[in-house]
């Protein structure tokens, strides 16, 4: 039999071997090895954390790309993976931050002290270009496949000088994603007079119309454009996209998205719900500042629906002038509130004791998942990041939203607009495009507010309720066994592992070839 011909009957029966693979499932992917490089802020740690696990449980071993302070925050995901006997490690690099003018111990962006150190910040992150690729030579076999952050595409360019497959993660909506490439796609931006001229996003699905301040793209700031540069190039070059959302709600943005790039495009969401437990829920992200079993015994002393939720993430910061403002507005409602507060600027010094008996005032990282998922809570005060409309979608609670920048503002068009189960507070442009003391969202607009989301029993109030309960059970059966974000895990998974059976045959097919000859 000639060498072609050998190659030939072994490429069939290695088809014919990968088709038993196939069919059974977990045992599948137990050779394979996915390394996670995240963006180190932690909006973008989550739902990689969360992917992890998502993977892991699908027989792969997963390392996460972390530094010591934010390996440290995030510990108690190692735990969880050993406790489930799955293979999740992390792999800790040093952070240069320090190289670059950044206090020790400065590695995460939430953890930046003002927007002037952006751009140091990025360019330590890229300074791990050479440890990672360090850290993956000294493997005993290169990694099946990376999967880095959209915003840490430095990532991928270490994947490309050592020939490993890679996909990009994107935390962003795809209505978002899409919005942002139409945008530049058509050139519209460059056409406007200026940042507050109103635009329809052209080629799009629904009608959107946006300003240049609220449709901006990442890494749109002077000084990061070689980041931007990178970014679009690893997204472009991807073997395939992963995408925390689920076809149920994003679904149509998803499809003219992966056709709009021509690349595969896998919806993994939401990657929360894999936070099923109590335990799990209040450990995600941080070490709470509060107690979690404390604010549960408070939630369960509020009738139903009834307990506003209030947070801006972990990085956005309202003024004093416009904190002062909101304390006033949820004082006025007269409803119980649980309000995350980073800036004590701006509070008076009884404004706790006159809400007491409603109002539960938390300084630091609060237990999002474990609010959200109590009966009481029957609202959610969000900047419209979208790990935090996931988690109010995954749980069925209604938004008032409130954008400060980023991909937010197109965000909160897809929940009020779109999705019809959210109200807006009234911001206008984003934070970092208004004077610093500027109040945007008044006390009696954010008590209007208030009203309108959580005391509408008319039928637009009815119609929100329902659907964000409707889209809470499309989210938790994409994510049950068979629905729409298992069966894109299960095929992310498969391709990586067709992949690689086909170079380790083809390696083995050369090998034989080199002998023959």
């Amino acid at each position: 039999m000639s060498v072609t011909n050998l190659i030939s009957f072994r490429y069939l029966a290695w088809t014919s071997s990968l088709l038993a693979d196939v069919c059974q499932g977990f045992v599948m992917a137990a050779r394979l090895h996915f390394v996670l490089v995240p963006l180190l802020a932690q909006g973008h740690l989550l739902p990689m954390m969360d992917l992890a696990l998502l993977i892991a449980r699908r027989g792969a071993r997963v390392t996460v790309v972390l530094t010591p302070v934010n390996a440290a925050r995030n510990r108690a995901v190692l735990e969880r993976a050993a406790a489930a006997g799955l293979a999740v490690d992390f792999a800790e690099l040093a952070f240069p931050g320090p190289a670059v003018g950044l206090p020790e111990g400065c590695e995460s962006l939430d953890t930046l002290a003002d927007a002037s150190v952006f751009i140091p910040f990025y360019d330590a992150m890229w300074m791990l270009d050479a440890p990672l690729e360090a850290y993956l030579r000294s493997l005993p076999r290169r990694p099946d496949c990376l999967v880095v952050d959209s915003l840490s595409p430095w990532a991928a360019n270490v994947a490309r000088r050592l020939g490993v497959l890679w996909f990009v993660f994107h935390c962003p909506s795809a209505f978002f994603l899409l919005a942002v490439h139409n945008v530049a796609k058509h050139g519209v931006r460059d056409r406007v007079a200026g940042d507050s001229e109103p635009f329809e996003v052209p080629d799009f699905p629904v009608r959107a119309v946006v300003t240049r301040a609220t449709s901006l793209g990442l890494f749109q700031c002077p000084g990061l454009e070689r980041m931007r540069r990178d970014a679009l190039d690893a997204e472009a070059t991807a073997e395939g996209l992963v995408l925390n959302t689920f076809a149920a709600l994003d679904g149509a943005f998803v499809e003219r998205y992966a056709a709009a790039l021509g690349r595969k495009v896998w919806t993994v969401g939401p990657l929360c719900l894999l936070n099923a437990d109590a335990s799990t829920r209040a450990e995600r992200g941080n070490r709470a500042a509060m107690d979690a079993d404390h604010i549960v015994s408070w939630l369960d002393a509020r009738p139903p629906a009834s307990v506003l939720y209030v947070s801006f993430g972990s990085m956005a910061r309202l003024s004093p002038p416009q904190v002062a403002e909101l304390a006033a507005g949820l004082e006025a409602t007269g409803r119980p509130f649980i309000w995350v507060v980073k800036e004590a600027a701006g509070l008076d010094a009884e404004f706790e004791d006159r809400v007491s008996d409603r109002g539960l005032v938390i300084r630091g990282w609060a237990p999002q998942m474990t609010i959200l998922s109590h009966p009481a809570v029957g609202g959610f005060l969000t900047h419209c990041g979208w790990n935090s409309t996931l988690e109010a979608v995954s749980h069925g609670v209604p938004l008032l939203t409130w954008p400060q920048f980023a991909d937010q503002f197109l965000n909160e068009m897809l929940i009020v607009d779109v999705l019809g189960v959210g109200v807006r507070a009234g911001a206008k442009a984003p934070s970092n495009r208004v004077e610093p003391l500027e109040v945007q969202v008044g006390r009696e607009a954010v008590e209007r507010a208030v009203a309108e989301l959580m005391m509408d029993e008319g039928p637009a109030g009815a119609a929100r309720r329902a659907r964000a309960k409707e889209l809470a059970a499309k989210a938790r059966a994409a994510m049950a066994e068979g629905g729409s974000s298992d069966t894109d895990v299960k095929d992310m998974v498969r391709h990586v592992l067709e992949l690689a059976r086909k170079e380790e045959f083809m390696d083995n097919a050369d090998g034989r070839h080199h002998e023959a000859a």
